[in-house]
């Protein structure tokens, strides 16, 4: 894809954004404490417009690919972190890359939207959450352990007895106990 087709659609997905800006939602998460900049308070029912309009026009994958990748780089804003996930061809993630990705989350919801739209429907999905869930980084480890309940939820991870006593030996770790009870309230026999 030429760079400034790249740099042209890059554009318009900001334009859109901005159309679809909630002032009162952007303050409120100011207020909460989102660490993004650039924040047009976008609920992501319209993030997911705005990605499917793009899918439309481009269908090239590799092409979604270099967006996905703009967008995921500009971690100033919100908008843009949200809709990277929604845009990378998942049989395109290396495993290495989708770390890279998880490394850099900033934010819960960030992470959520990541493994929600993206990493649980890659093929390497079991083995990263489990690198995730091994690591100190609180946003890294709550992103394997979102990882894990999308997984579980998908049918796709039925945890052993080893891996629910690594789970609720993280459970006392603070950002975790929710996100913990729920994976073992789903995998209860």
């Amino acid at each position: 894809m030429e760079t400034s087709m790249t740099q042209e659609i890059l554009r318009g997905i900001r334009k859109e954004f901005f159309a679809y800006r909630n002032g009162i939602i952007a303050d409120k998460m100011r207020k909460a404490g989102d660490p993004h900049p650039m924040m047009m308070g976008c609920l992501l029912v319209d993030i997911m417009t705005i990605t499917r309009q793009v899918r439309e026009i481009v269908g090239d994958n590799e092409q979604l690919a270099a967006i996905a990748s703009e967008l995921w780089a500009d971690t100033n804003s919100r908008e843009c972190r949200l809709a990277a996930p929604m845009l990378y061809p998942a049989d395109m993630m290396s495993p290495e890359l989708a770390m890279q990705w998880c490394q850099s989350v900033e934010t819960t919801e960030v992470a959520d939207n990541l493994c929600h739209k993206l990493l649980r429907h890659l093929t390497c999905a079991d083995g990263l959450f489990r690198q995730l869930i091994a690591q100190e980084k609180p946003l890294v480890k709550y992103t394997g352990y979102r990882l894990l309940l999308n997984l579980v939820l998908m049918g796709k991870v039925v945890p052993n007895a080893s891996l629910k006593a690594v789970i609720e030996a993280d459970a006392h770790q603070p950002g975790l106990s929710q996100i913990i009870k729920d994976i073992l309230e789903e995998t209860e026999d």
